[in-house]
């Protein structure tokens, strides 16, 4: 009788909520999204959750995803504060407002750096063996849909692609942390199949499938392992197995611009 009580308090043990998101094992990865609309349209963090069990991994998680944030503005969420000082986080995602990173380098250093800076450090103070990913966004469609006076480079959306991923891997760089090359992967996309729609609408959001991409180069960076997925939303084989490649790719054929890789 002891025995069978204390299989059953073992078995329910290994069950820890996860504020409502999933159901996480004691030996799960723990993963702490923050960001904005851009994370939270498609439910990207459940999606990489998806694809993680796919393959037999467990990963539970937590976002601080509201739309239109700033780094700037999570810094002053205590909500979001309290959640990283209480510990336990394996990995967190870190996602700036979508122009922010795009617009000149001086606002750029002043504005997101900083912001970047004191979540990245937070982080580590109370998740010592921590590592934060910063994730790479893409330009919108038509180039920066904020007007930007005198600063033409982001006006096309190569130019506000360039600055990203220079914005982003200079996050990585400074903080000793790891890039999600979201933005480079996307940029391959584009230009190998136009046909493929990765943005909504609006022109600057993603699509399903954009945000089916972001999610494969999410996982493939905390991971860092080839894999295929029968995780496929409602995608074609072919569309999905394009797209889980191309994640792939992205990741492992740069590990050291990514800082991934020393």
């Amino acid at each position: 009788m002891k025995k069978a009580l204390f299989f059953i308090l073992s078995v329910v043990c290994l069950f820890l909520p996860a504020t409502g998101h999933a159901q996480e094992k004691t030996d799960s990865v723990r993963v702490l999204f923050i960001g904005n609309s851009f994370t939270h349209v498609n439910d990207v963090p459940k999606t990489v959750q998806k694809i993680a069990a796919s393959q037999g991994m467990n990963m539970a998680y937590t976002q601080f995803t509201p739309g239109g944030y700033y780094l700037a503005g999570h810094v002053k969420n205590n909500d979001l504060i309290r959640a990283i000082k209480q510990g336990g986080w394996d990995y967190v995602v870190i996602q700036e407002q979508s122009a922010a990173p795009a617009i000149p380098t001086e606002v750029v250093l002043h504005n997101t750096y900083p912001a970047a800076h004191t979540l990245d450090s937070l982080v580590l103070a109370y998740n010592q063996n921590a590592k934060v990913v910063f994730y790479m966004t893409w330009g919108h469609k038509d180039g920066c849909q904020e007007e930007v006076d005198n600063y033409p480079l982001i006006y096309t959306y190569d130019g506000m692609q360039d600055r990203l991923r220079i914005s982003y891997l200079e996050m990585a760089y400074r903080n000793n942390a790891w890039c999600a090359p979201v933005g480079m992967a996307w940029q391959r996309v584009r230009n190998e199949r136009p046909d493929y729609v990765l943005y909504a609408p609006d022109r600057s959001h993603p699509s399903p499938l954009g945000s089916y991409l972001a999610s494969n180069v999410i996982f493939s960076t905390i991971y860092q392992q080839p894999y295929q997925t029968k995780e496929i939303m409602d995608f074609s084989p072919e569309q999905a197995e394009y797209i889980q490649q191309v994640a792939q790719q992205t990741v492992f054929g740069n590990l050291k611009l990514l800082n991934i890789e020393k």
